[in-house]
């Protein structure tokens, strides 16, 4: 399947494995969407900030979402608190015993390459992601395209529409339909 993909797809797909690398072991369609908002993206980027995604929202919206961040929503302090736990008293005395970083991700340790000495982080595409560029393949034969674009990856992403990716879309106020048809459109007009 990787070659039918463009330099600029294959860049993406280096891109995601790149964002992954720093916190997790998984690359996920989170880190494909923010490697779609990079340079190498072309026209699919475009598309994404046409509609008020950019990589310092996505980042944020991440942060917002990790395990381990210490934000809970309002409807977990709630069902905490009717039992009897004040969730900002509880993160308050954890950051006191072990230091304001305390609840953020820790980054994974590197694993050693095949060659010697050489540490690396073994990442590998997760579920979802998988599902993304498989979607971004059928994206690209339906619209009888021979090779994979960026777009195709970005189309592939919103078909998935129930990663991280999406959610953060929504959450943003993006319509995925919207975004389907402004990306179909750049397709056309690069045609």
């Amino acid at each position: 399947m990787f070659e039918r993909f463009t330099a600029g797809s294959r860049a993406v797909v280096v891109q995601a494995q790149q964002e992954a690398r720093e916190r997790h072991s998984l690359i996920g369609t989170e880190h494909l969407l923010l490697a779609l908002l990079s340079a190498e993206a072309g026209p699919a980027a475009d598309v994404l900030r046409r509609a008020g995604v950019d990589a310092a929202g996505v980042r944020a919206a991440l942060d917002r979402l990790a395990p381990g961040s210490g934000r809970l929503g309002p409807e977990d302090a709630a069902a905490l608190r009717s039992i009897g736990i004040e969730l900002d008293e509880v993160l308050s005395r954890i950051e006191e015993s072990f230091g304001p970083d305390a609840l953020h991700a820790v980054p994974l340790p590197a694993h050693r390459g095949l060659r010697r000495g050489v540490r690396q982080r073994r990442t590998r595409f997760g579920p979802r992601a998988r599902k993304v560029l498989e979607l971004s393949l059928r994206e690209a034969v339906r619209l009888r395209s021979s090779e994979i674009r960026p777009e195709h990856v970005l189309l592939g992403l919103l078909r998935e529409g129930q990663g991280q990716a999406a959610r953060i879309l929504l959450d943003a106020g993006v319509t995925l339909e919207d975004l389907r048809r402004a990306t179909l459109a750049s397709l056309d007009d690069a045609a």
